[in-house]
């Protein structure tokens, strides 16, 4: 049986790598951020499509996935507008990203994948728009699933919760069991990794580079305990707004991770050292990039630019904090797997067409 994958809102290819990994195959990925394109493709040897997804038709799909046994229509859109993070939550609909998951219903309705399968924060499943995702599935026939999961219990060194959706055509789908009874923890994946100044980089890894720290940050972080809070700092290193009612509740900024549990959830800012408990536990400094690319799963000599470019940490720091952890994606790839070997899919060609698709997706 083969299987025929499009990632929509596909980043820098953390979910194509990891529904590849599964054994999927993955034959485009599209996003508006041409700054994903090298990393994409370079790491992935699929076809990145520079386009918003407004512009993005059904027919191309189509021929895109022409020949698979299975076809699955994928996708992360941006979660920014639902995250616990936005600071105006009564004007979340006003997001110019709010729409997007519309974008993508209305392609599930065009293109009729056997499966479908979505991935994006757990606040999500409150919002009007996401209900309204699900009714159009349901309405076009799709046995709908979908739940919260904490990727840890998959092998995703980090505590992050994100909200997972499978929809088949065929019958009910459900996501493969937890495949770890104890967590990955920050020295499993990182722990080997050469010792790295703030400010500087490894000489044979690029990406491997620590934001820079201000004196009096050199001075925090030293005072920082693995799991502590800025209030094991000496009273004259704690910063004002912190001593403010409004301030208190937020304890882990400023703090160190720890060696034997597992990461915080890596967002677009963790290569920061104030912005959230992403120090190292024991290196005066927040983690790398490359740090983040592993406790976020990507495997340890994926690229996210070209050698010789100059890396503006920040830009990549975004790229890895947005993508779907690969191991998330391995465990979505496996379900669908498991799920398709349960029920016969019919094909309507002998062989798969690849090299058509291939000629097509060059010319869009």
């Amino acid at each position: 049986m083969t299987y025929g994958a499009v990632d929509l809102f596909c980043g820098v290819g953390g979910l194509t790598c990891g529904l590849k990994r599964a054994g999927l195959d993955v034959v485009a990925g599209y996003d508006i951020d041409e700054s994903c394109k090298y990393p994409y493709e370079h790491n992935n040897d699929t076809r990145f499509i520079h386009k918003n997804i407004e512009d993005v038709s059904a027919i191309e799909i189509k021929r895109l996935l022409r020949g698979y046994d299975v076809k699955i229509l994928a996708g992360c859109a941006p979660c920014q507008p639902f995250s616990r993070h936005q600071k105006d939550k009564k004007d979340r609909a006003k997001h110019k990203d709010w729409k997007l998951l519309y974008q993508f219903a209305r392609l599930v309705k065009e293109v009729h994948p056997h499966i479908v399968s979505m991935e994006n924060v757990p606040e999500l499943a409150q919002e009007k728009v996401f209900k309204d995702f699900v009714k159009t599935l349901e309405e076009e026939k799709y046995h709908v699933t979908f739940k919260v999961v904490n990727a840890a219990d998959y092998g995703v060194p980090q505590r992050r919760k994100r909200l997972l959706l499978l929809a088949s055509k065929r019958k009910k789908i459900n996501f493969i069991e937890p495949t770890h009874q104890s967590f990955v923890t920050v020295r499993d994946v990182i722990g080997e990794l050469p010792p790295v100044v703030a400010g500087q980089q490894n000489d044979n890894d690029p990406l491997h580079i620590a934001s820079a720290l201000s004196k009096k940050n050199i001075e925090r972080i030293q005072h920082s305990k693995p799991g502590g809070t800025w209030r094991d700092w000496p009273k004259t290193l704690v910063l004002e707004c912190h001593k403010k009612d409004t301030g208190k509740s937020y304890s882990s900024v400023y703090g160190r991770m720890c060696w034997d549990d597992v990461a915080p959830t890596i967002t677009t800012q963790f290569t920061g050292y104030g912005t959230g408990r992403f120090g190292h536990p024991v290196q005066d400094r927040a983690i790398t990039l490359r740090e983040g690319a592993i406790i976020q799963t990507f495997p340890p000599n994926y690229q996210f630019f070209e050698n010789g470019r100059e890396i503006v940490i920040k830009n990549v720091a975004r790229q890895i904090g947005n993508a779907v952890p690969p191991r998330l994606g391995e465990i979505i790839g496996k379900s669908i797997i498991e799920h398709s070997k349960k029920r016969k899919y019919v094909r309507k060609s002998k062989n798969i067409d690849k090299e058509r698709a291939d000629i097509y997706a060059q010319k869009i």
